[in-house]
């Protein structure tokens, strides 16, 4: 019989979310290669990014979570074959114990499902095959080509990069690294290894295991969330049976919709209900975290969905990389700030690499922030962010409120 409505406050449920996306500083996966294998384990996924005007958001999601995080660890992991590239709802790195769940994409893909192109070259996607097959892993800039003289932009891949991305779209074809941040392709058969499972799951298999990734990193979730850039209206109702069977079951309790407070309404809303496994909602609760100030990737898995981070940490981000200079408000690519259990503010910075110094474009805070209490912790983590950005100095230029910029600016003169 399902249940409603357990007493968790929106305090609890804030925690609850950061403590699941291991956030809340306590060092749940470990250290080294080991700690970061488990954390793109436990949540699922992490995006990969091509910006890189701080370090790259892969690197950067995993930084903030595993203490002593080095960009090496995850180019370890994909040479061991423990994770491999694929597409979550944008690119990204997943578990190799994972890698089943990625075939029903591959298959229809490979069945004629568009993902990036209409018209494919078939002779070359088999020449491509078999020079790859003869000669080893190759890169795009391995093959010849020829391009137009008014072309431009990403859609004008030469015609062997489009080759290579819709066989490893549909499957043939799989990234076993990146140099210079361009993919190395091999045969898939070649790369994975022996033990790992691919016979593709049914649509219900794929769906429970959609509902439990998604609850596993997460905590609670509505249909939506779990449903996110899910084309297919076939898993979306799967999706809707297997959170329907675990309400009916007792394994997850509705929790009801939410208010953009984060608190339970008790009347009509317009958010979709949440739920719970039933082991979460009756948990002790989360004590308060001791004051510690991240900075978070814009690709973080936190905040990848704005409805659910508006909803639950009251805080209505978006990326302003993607939208008209004159039109932004905070930045090119501000980094939201988390301080302690709550989203406070963000801050647009650039890593000048070449003279090693963070510069702090716009930093924006919350102004209902004391100070004095937060100084040494905003020092702290600043300095932490620089110095994963291989940056010694740190450069202060526009803060708001305005009061904090001078007491700001003091801690790095």
């Amino acid at each position: 019989m399902t249940q409603q409505n357990p007493t968790i406050s929106a305090l609890q449920l804030r925690r609850l979310a950061l403590s699941t996306q291991g956030l809340l500083g306590r060092n749940g996966f470990g250290t080294k290669t080991t700690g970061v294998l488990k954390a793109i384990e436990h949540l699922g996924y992490i995006q990969i990014d091509t910006i890189s005007v701080v370090e790259r958001a892969h690197h950067h999601v995993l930084w903030s979570r595993v203490p002593g995080y080095q960009v090496s660890d995850l180019d370890k992991l994909v040479k061991k074959r423990r994770i491999f590239e694929y597409w979550a709802h944008a690119a990204a790195y997943l578990p190799m114990k994972d890698f089943r769940y990625t075939l029903p994409r591959k298959n229809a893909i490979k069945g004629g499902e568009v993902h990036w192109y209409r018209s494919l070259d078939k002779k070359l996607m088999g020449n491509t095959l078999d020079r790859i097959r003869d000669e080893g892993p190759l890169r795009a800039r391995d093959f010849e080509h020829t391009r137009k003289s008014n072309a431009q932009g990403w859609w004008d891949w030469k015609p062997a990069k489009r080759a290579l991305e819709q066989l490893f779209m549909q499957g043939d074809l799989m990234a076993v690294e990146r140099i210079g941040f361009q993919k190395v392709y091999d045969l898939t058969e070649r790369v994975l290894p022996d033990d790992v499972n691919t016979k593709e799951p049914t649509l219900d298999e794929y769906a429970r295991f959609l509902v439990d990734s998604y609850l596993r990193a997460n905590g609670f979730a509505t249909l939506k969330a779990i449903s996110y850039l899910r084309r297919s209206a076939e898993l979306r109702k799967a999706i809707t049976r297997v959170v329907a069977q675990d309400l009916e079951e007792g394994k997850l309790i509705d929790l009801g919709s939410l208010g953009r407070s984060g608190e339970k309404s008790s009347g009509p809303s317009r958010t979709e209900r949440f739920f719970i496994q039933e082991t979460l909602a009756s948990a002790k609760p989360i004590s308060k975290p001791r004051p510690v100030l991240k900075l978070l990737s814009p690709f973080d898995n936190l905040l990848i969905q704005r409805d659910r981070a508006l909803n639950v940490h009251e805080f209505d981000y978006q990326i302003e990389c993607y939208v008209p200079a004159a039109k932004r408000t905070y930045g090119y690519f501000c980094l939201p700030l988390l301080y302690g259990d709550r989203l406070v503010g963000r801050v647009d910075c650039k890593a000048h690499r070449k003279h090693s110094q963070l510069e702090i474009i716009n930093l924006v805070v919350d102004a209902s922030l004391g100070l004095e209490q937060v100084l040494p912790v905003f020092r702290q983590g600043l300095k932490a962010f620089a110095d994963f950005n291989a940056c010694t100095s740190i450069k202060i230029s526009k803060v708001s409120p305005a009061i904090w910029r001078k007491p700001i600016a003091s801690l790095f003169d």
